[in-house]
């Protein structure tokens, strides 16, 4: 593996988001710039705008997996279901490890509420979990692109 996990980490650790340390992780390496990235996948932190919806480390990697062999022609079927496997191998292996794609289950609390918020930090969660959650997803889709 390449230090990848270890960027995507020192970026959430730095203050970007889950999704964004994620897709950031992949973006020049997939023909995206950086900043072009992190504005992209803003939104999707903290399991959709804080919603506690799917993990942003899973969206981040949806994106990073579609930013790579997402179709760009509507007839093409080929590309589509090649994303669309390569996505349910994720799934499967970051639900094999956690248990869950959803934020609020991950995390046990919900991160739209300022109470359960401060709970969740107060608990260490995105100093313990989250980093491992974006190192993971960074890891998986490493391996799923380079076992191509």
């Amino acid at each position: 593996m390449t230090q990848l996990p270890d960027r995507a980490v020192k970026d959430f650790e730095s203050g970007f988001s889950c999704s964004q340390a994620v897709l950031a992780a992949f973006s020049q390496s997939l023909g995206m710039d950086r900043e072009t990235a992190l504005k992209i996948a803003q939104p999707f932190g903290g399991g959709m705008a804080q919603r506690g919806e799917t993990c942003g480390a899973v969206t981040g990697a949806y994106m990073a997996l579609g930013l790579k062999h997402g179709r760009t022609r509507a007839e093409d079927a080929q590309a589509r279901d090649k994303t669309y496997a390569l996505m349910r191998e994720f799934i499967e292996r970051f639900t094999a490890a956690y248990g869950s794609l959803q934020c609020r289950s991950l995390l046990g609390f919900r991160l739209d509420d300022p109470d359960e918020h401060a709970r969740a930090e107060e608990a260490g969660l995105f100093r313990d979990l989250c980093p491992r959650l974006v190192s993971s997803a960074v890891e998986i889709v490493e391996d799923l692109l380079s076992s191509e």
